[in-house]
């Protein structure tokens, strides 16, 4: 249990890397369309906005939860599965939201970051003496 989550540490960097253009892209909108407050009529705005925002209110816990199960001795190639599964679910995510949020991409998405949610904490009441 010493160990230093070293795969969550990794995608930790991934998910950094994926949220500053997923911000910076919700700023050039802003300033191409003046608005600097909520999101005006636009609805291409409103998508950047609601993708950037469900990107930061998932992602944070859901990295949580990887480290929580790596700390608590998961097995490897779970927390690894787990992290693969994630990245994947936010990236379809993020793209069905920004091309078709009506689409069957977005509940693709919002499922498999879900599911691997639970599993991570199952996986962490498990690793620590069988809680559940």
């Amino acid at each position: 249990m010493d160990q230093m989550p070293q795969t969550t540490l990794i995608f930790t960097a991934l998910f950094v890397l994926m949220s500053v253009p997923i911000s910076i892209l919700v700023g050039l909108r802003r300033a191409e369309t003046g608005i600097m407050m909520l999101h005006g009529d636009d609805e291409d705005l409103l998508r950047r906005i609601r993708a950037h925002g469900n990107f930061i209110e998932y992602v944070p816990l859901a990295l949580l939860a990887m480290a929580g199960a790596e700390i608590a001795g998961a097995p490897s190639w779970l927390v690894l599965a787990c992290g693969v599964a994630l990245l994947a679910a936010r990236l379809i995510h993020y793209v069905a939201l920004r091309r078709n949020p009506t689409g069957s991409g977005r509940l693709i998405g919002a499922a498999l970051t879900s599911l691997t949610m639970l599993v991570l904490a199952a996986s962490i009441l498990l690793t620590l003496g069988g809680v559940i």
